[in-house]
C-alpha cells in the first residue's frame, strides 16, 4: 500500500487542516489575576481605595492604605497562583495523550507518527489495543471497537471493510475509540476540530453558569457595602452637623458665615470624606477574599491527597452544595472491568476446583492472549474468562479447529487434538442441548433442566452475566455434556456502597445514568444502595424522551435510574434540574459526557476518562471512586462553614470597630487605636485569622445536613445574632472600659496605662471571639485538637501580643501592665465567652436553627 506522499501530505493539510484539537484557551497567570480583582468585595475595597489616593491627599493615611493594598494583593495573588497552580497539574496529567502514535502509510513504507500529524486521505494501519486517531472507514479487514468512549455503552462493536457506495455505520470509524480485535486499514476523512470527537469539543466554548459561592459574595458585598454606605453618610453628616451647627451654638450668622467660608468647609468635607471611607474600610471584611483564596486553596491540596484534583477552585465549594449527582455506573460505581465472579458446577454448587475441561473452555475456546502476563485481543468477555484462567495449570493441546462468538448462533466452540470439542455461550442455546451433566468427571443423564434455567434466572436479575459451559465428542450441538455455569459480573468497587451511603445521607439524590439495559441497571442500583424504596422510579431513554420536561420535574426526584441512557439525555437532565434552582452535579469519562460536565454546576471527570471530558470538569477524580466524589462534597461543605465561621470572626470585630466611629467622636473618643496597633489588629483579622479558619477539619457530621439552598445568602439568622449580640457587646465594652471611673480601681489612673489595658482588652476579646465563632456548639473546645493550625496561630498570637504590651514602648503605646491589671482584663475579655454561650443557649430554647 503505497500512502501518501510528502507533497500530498503538506496539501492535504493545507485544505483540511491539522489532526490536533483546538483547546480552550489557557488563562494566562497575569489574566487570572486580574479576574480576581473582579471579586465584589476587593471591588469595595478598590473604591475605597481609589478614594483615598486620589481625594484625600491632604490626610493621606499611608499605614492604612498600605493595610488595604496588601490586603487585597495577598487575595489576588495567592487566588490566582493557586488556580494556574492547579491548571498545571492538570496540563501535566494531559501530556501522556499527547505522546499517543498511529502506524500511517507513507511514501510506501509503514511508518509510527504522533497523531497530530495524521491528515486527510492517510492510510492508518490499525490492531488490538490501539486507539482511533481520527475519523474514517475501513478499506480493508475487519474490527471490532469499543465505542464507549463516545456512545458510553461498554460494549464492542463490529466493523468491517466497505464494499461499494457510501460509507455506512458498520464501515465508520472514530476518533478516541479504541481496538478490541480484529486489524484493518483505514481511510481518513475527517481529523481534527472536524471528527465527532473534535466536534464535542467545540460545544465546550459555552459560557459556566456562575458558582453558588460568587452568587453569595456578591449578595454580601451588597449587603456590607450597604451598610458601609449608610454608615459613612451618617457619620459625614453627624460630624458637618456638629462643626457647622453645634459648633456654633445654632447662630444662624455664624451657620451661614462657617457655610460660605471655602478654605474652612472644604477642610470639614474632606475630612467628612475621611470619616466615610474609614467606616466603609471598617465595615468590609478585608481578610475575606484571601481567607475564600487559602481555605480552598488549603483544601485543594489535602483533597489531592485522597485522589481528587480541583481544576477550579469554587468548584470545591460548590460540591458541597450539591442537590442531585448524575453519576456514572461503569467505572465509577463498578469497577470498569467484567470479572469471573464464580463458577457453578452441575450440582448447582460454587465450586473452586475447576476440572480439566473447564479449564480448557476457558483457556482455548477463547479469542484473547495472554503475552508478557498482559491480555490483549478477543473481546471483553474473552479476556474476563482468559483473566481467571491464566495462573492455572493447563494441559497443552493443540487447537484443530475453531469457532469465534458470534452474535447470532450465541456460542464459540474450539476443537482440540484430545478429540473434544468444547463449547461456551449463552445458556438458551446450549442448555437444551446437553444430554448428559459432568459429575465428578462421570457422565450422567441431565434430567432437572429446569431448576438450572430458574438458578440461571435467579443469577440474571441480581446483575450477573452467565455462560454455559458444555463439551462433546463431536463437531456438533448434539448429545453435549453440561460442565457448570461461569458467572461474570462488573463487580461494584468496595466502596460504593460507602459512597452512595454519605452523599445520600447528606441530602444529595443521586440518579445512575447508564447504558445498560433496565434490569441490569435496576439491579446495579439496588445492589449499591440507589433504590431503597418500592415507589423509586427507574426510566428507559426512550421512555425520558417520551416525557415533557414539565413531567420530568414532577417525578426528578423519584427518579433513581436512567437506562440505555444517550449523551442528549444526560445535557437535557442538567438544563432541567438546573432550571429547578437546584445544584447538580455530573460525572462522566467519555466525549459524550463532556458538554454535561461543562454544563452542571459541578463536573467529575473520571482520571481514566478522554482528554475532552477532564477539559469540560470542574474536578477530576483520579480513582474514578464514587467514594471519592462523597470526599469532595464533605470537603465543600467544611469550606463553606470554614468561610462562615470567618466571617462571623471578622464582622463581630468589624461591629464592635463601626459602633465605635460612630459613636466615639459624639462622647470623646477619637482614636482608641492608634493606626502601628492597627495595622497589627489586620494582620490578626485578616492574615492569621485567615490561615487559622482555613484549616478546619471536615468532620463526617456536616455529611448529615441537608445541602444549602442555591439562593441561601452567606450570612444566615444564626450569623447574624452572633455578629450583632457579640459586636455591639464588645463596642459597649469597650465604651465602659474607657469612660467608667470604675476602671480606676482595677487599672492604674494614668492614660498611658489605660490606653495600653484598651489596645490588650481589643485583642484579646477578638480571641476569645475567635473560639465562639469557630463552634456552634456550647463546648467551643470540640475538634479543637483536629485544627493544630487554629491552635498554633492562637499561641502565637498570645505570645506576640504578650510582648507588644510590655515591649512596644512609644511605636506601639504599650507601656506594661501590673500582674493584677492583666488579670483583670483577661477576665474582662473572657466575658465575651459567657455572653455567647447565653446566646447559644437561648437559640436552642427556641428551637432556632443553630448553625453556620
Amino acid at each position: 500500500m503505497k500512502g501518501l506522499n510528502n507533497n500530498e501530505v503538506l496539501n492535504s493539510r493545507k485544505k483540511y487542516g491539522t489532526n490536533s484539537i483546538t483547546k480552550t484557551k489557557k488563562n494566562s497567570f497575569l489574566k487570572l489575576l486580574l479576574e480576581s480583582l473582579a471579586d465584589p468585595i476587593i471591588r469595595i475595597l478598590l473604591i475605597a481605595l481609589a478614594i483615598k489616593v486620589l481625594f484625600l491627599f491632604k490626610s493621606f493615611d499611608i499605614y492604612e492604605t498600605i493595610g488595604i493594598l496588601i490586603a487585597v494583593f495577598l487575595a489576588s495573588f495567592i487566588s490566582s497562583i493557586s488556580e494556574y497552580g492547579s491548571e498545571e497539574a492538570f496540563n501535566r496529567l494531559q501530556e501522556e495523550s499527547s505522546k499517543i502514535k498511529a502506524k500511517v502509510w507513507r511514501n510506501n513504507k509503514l511508518k509510527e507518527i504522533p497523531i497530530e500529524e495524521i491528515v486527510v486521505g492517510d492510510y492508518v494501519s490499525l490492531l488490538n489495543g490501539d486507539k482511533i486517531p481520527a475519523d474514517g472507514y475501513l478499506i480493508e479487514g475487519k474490527l471490532k471497537v469499543d465505542e464507549s468512549s463516545l456512545n458510553g455503552e461498554k460494549k464492542e462493536t463490529k466493523k468491517e471493510s466497505i464494499k461499494s457506495g457510501i460509507p455506512t455505520s458498520h464501515n465508520k470509524v472514530y476518533r478516541g475509540s479504541v481496538v478490541y480485535s480484529g486489524e484493518a486499514t483505514i481511510i481518513v476523512t475527517d481529523v481534527g476540530d472536524n471528527t465527532l470527537y473534535g466536534n464535542v469539543a467545540k460545544e465546550l466554548q459555552d459560557a459556566e453558569p456562575p458558582s453558588p459561592l460568587k452568587l453569595r459574595l456578591r449578595g454580601l458585598a451588597k449587603v456590607i457595602s450597604k451598610i458601609g454606605y449608610m454608615g459613612a453618610v451618617l457619620v459625614s453628616l453627624s460630624y458637618l452637623f456638629a462643626v457647622v451647627v453645634i459648633q456654633n451654638n445654632f447662630d444662624k450668622e455664624l451657620i451661614i458665615h462657617t457655610l460660605t467660608n471655602f478654605k474652612v468647609m472644604s477642610s470639614y468635607v474632606i475630612y467628612a470624606l475621611t470619616l466615610s471611607v474609614t467606616i466603609i474600610v471598617v465595615a468590609v471584611p478585608e481578610g475575606l477574599p484571601m481567607m475564600i483564596t487559602l481555605v480552598l486553596s488549603s483544601n485543594m491540596k489535602r483533597m489531592l491527597k485522597d485522589n481528587v484534583l480541583v481544576r477550579k477552585l469554587v468548584g470545591i465549594e460548590t460540591s458541597g452544595s450539591l442537590n442531585v449527582l448524575l453519576t456514572d455506573k461503569t467505572g465509577t460505581l463498578t469497577k470498569g472491568q467484567l470479572e469471573v465472579t464464580k463458577i457453578i458446577d452441575p450440582s448447582l454448587r460454587v465450586t473452586n476446583t475447576l476440572n480439566d475441561d473447564i479449564l480448557n473452555n476457558l483457556y482455548y475456546n477463547n479469542d484473547s492472549k495472554n503475552t508478557e502476563n498482559k491480555i490483549i485481543g478477543g473481546n471483553i468477555t474473552d479476556r474476563a474468562l482468559l483473566s481467571f484462567v491464566k495462573n492455572k495449570k493447563v494441559k497443552p493441546y493443540n487447537i484443530i479447529k475453531k469457532e469465534i462468538f458470534d452474535s447470532n448462533k450465541k456460542y464459540s466452540s474450539v476443537l482440540l487434538d484430545n478429540d473434544t470439542t468444547y463449547f461456551k455461550g449463552a445458556f438458551e442455546v446450549l442448555l437444551d442441548k446437553c444430554l448428559f451433566k459432568n459429575v465428578n468427571n462421570k457422565k450422567e443423564i441431565f434430567l432437572k433442566r429446569d431448576i438450572v434455567k430458574s438458578k440461571i434466572s435467579d443469577l440474571t436479575n441480581k446483575g450477573i452475566r452467565v455462560l454455559i459451559l458444555a463439551h462433546g465428542d463431536k463437531d456438533t450441538l448434539q448429545d453435549l455434556v453440561f460442565d457448570g455455569i461461569v458467572c461474570i459480573k462488573d463487580e461494584l468497587r468496595s466502596e460504593a456502597k460507602e459512597g452512595i451511603r454519605l452523599i445520600k445521607s447528606a441530602g444529595i439524590h443521586p440518579i445512575m445514568i447508564t447504558g445498560d439495559n433496565i434490569n441490569t441497571a435496576k439491579s446495579i442500583a439496588k445492589e449499591v444502595g440507589i433504590i431503597d424504596e418500592e415507589d423509586d422510579i427507574c426510566l428507559t431513554s426512550d421512555e425520558l424522551k417520551s416525557l415533557s420536561n414539565d413531567d420530568i420535574k414532577r417525578i426528578i426526584l423519584k427518579t433513581k435510574v436512567i437506562a440505555r441512557a444517550l449523551p442528549s439525555d444526560k445535557s437535557r437532565l442538567v438544563n432541567i434540574l438546573e432550571d429547578m434552582n437546584l445544584i447538580v452535579g455530573m460525572t462522566g469519562d467519555g466525549v459524550n459526557d463532556a458538554p454535561a460536565l461543562k454544563k452542571a454546576n459541578v463536573g467529575f471527570a473520571m482520571g481514566s476518562g478522554t482528554e475532552v471530558a477532564k477539559e469540560a470538569a470542574d474536578i477530576i477524580i483520579l480513582d474514578n471512586n464514587i467514594l471519592s466524589i462523597s470526599k469532595a462534597v464533605l470537603y465543600g461543605r467544611t469550606i463553606f462553614k470554614s468561610i462562615r465561621k470567618f466571617i462571623i470572626y471578622q464582622l463581630t470585630v468589624n461591629m464592635c470597630a463601626l459602633v465605635l466611629s460612630i459613636v466615639g467622636p459624639f462622647i470623646g473618643i477619637n482614636t482608641p487605636i492608634t493606626i502601628i496597633q492597627m495595622l497589627w489588629l489586620n494582620m490578626i483579622m485578616d492574615t492569621f485569622a485567615g490561615l487559622a479558619f482555613s484549616f478546619e477539619p471536615p468532620l463526617k457530621e456536616y455529611m448529615k445536613e441537608p445541602p444549602k439552598e442555591k439562593n441561601e445568602p452567606i450570612i444566615n439568622n444564626y450569623m447574624y445574632t452572633e455578629i450583632l449580640i457579640t459586636g455591639l457587646y464588645s463596642a459597649l465594652l469597650c465604651i465602659f472600659f474607657l469612660k467608667s471611673p470604675l476602671i480606676k480601681l482595677f487599672i492604674r489612673n494614668d492614660p498611658k496605662y489605660l490606653m495600653t489595658a484598651y489596645f490588650a482588652l481589643f485583642i484579646f476579646m477578638g480571641i476569645c471571639n475567635s473560639f465562639n465563632a469557630r463552634s456552634q456548639r456550647l463546648n467551643i473546645i470540640g475538634n479543637i485538637t483536629k485544627n493544630k493550625v487554629f491552635l498554633a496561630t492562637i499561641a502565637f498570637i498570645i505570645i506576640v501580643q504578650i510582648y507588644l504590651i510590655y515591649n512596644g514602648g512609644d511605636l506601639f503605646r504599650t507601656y506594661g501592665l501590673h500582674a493584677r491589671e492583666f488579670a483583670f482584663v483577661l477576665l474582662l475579655s473572657f466575658t465575651v465567652i459567657p455572653v455567647d454561650f447565653l446566646r447559644k443557649i437561648y437559640l436552642r430554647k427556641k428551637h432556632f436553627h443553630t448553625g453556620v
